[in-house]
């Protein structure tokens, strides 16, 4: 979710929420990223291992955490001023697309995708196959999925204000009970689900390569 309106909220300049084609609204969860930790944080930071990238690190509650325990990790996100939050609150954060260059590429222990980042540019998939080929051989990526039942879709979305509405754009949510046939589309495998303070969460791998 980026653009103008979503930096906004981060600085807490107006309440944003978060409008579906449909036009059924709900508000921008800005305060659930903000916050020092939410519920089902910690079995997700225990799980880390070795040197955790944090993709779409927001203003950078789990990088924070991990950096503070003495962890290696880095955050990046789009915003820019997602990425000032981040480092003003003293862990390591760059402006970056998953997508394009990525530092440490095929050396990261962990790499995340909590708080819904599944949803990043619409395709779960693609994003997976891109996000598999970061960690180092045996690394896991570590991700944030909603409740079984919930139904995995892909959407248009976009954000407003009371006086501002931002562009449309792609999203998607991932249900748990849709983590086999994501991994099968993603060349990975799962190796643990779990759920904490009804927070559903899932561990990947990517799938060795036939010689």
């Amino acid at each position: 979710m980026i653009g103008a309106l979503y930096e906004e909220a981060l600085r807490g300049r107006a309440p944003v929420e978060i409008e579906h084609a449909d036009g059924r609204r709900r508000p921008l969860p800005v305060q659930d990223w903000l916050a020092a930790a939410r519920p089902g944080d910690a079995g997700l930071l225990a799980r880390c291992r070795g040197a955790v990238l944090d993709v779409g690190s927001g203003p950078g509650r789990l990088t924070v955490a991990l950096a503070r325990r003495g962890v290696p990790v880095l955050g990046i996100d789009v915003a820019p001023a997602a990425v000032a939050l981040t480092v003003a609150a003293g862990a390591p954060a760059l402006c970056r697309d998953v997508f394009g260059r990525v530092p440490g590429t095929g050396r990261w222990g962990t790499v995340l995708l909590a708080d819904g980042n599944i949803g990043i540019g619409g395709d779960p998939a693609a994003l997976l196959r891109r996000v598999l080929a970061l960690p180092a051989p045996g690394g896991r990526v570590l991700v944030e999925v909603d409740p079984p039942g919930a139904g995995s879709r892909i959407e248009p979305v976009r954000l407003r204000s009371e006086y501002t509405v931002g562009e449309w754009f792609t999203w998607a949510r991932v249900s748990a009970d849709a983590a086999g046939d994501l991994a099968a589309a993603s060349a990975a495998t799962v190796t643990e689900l779990w759920e904490e303070a009804g927070r559903w969460f899932i561990a990947l791998r990517a799938r060795p390569e036939r010689a």
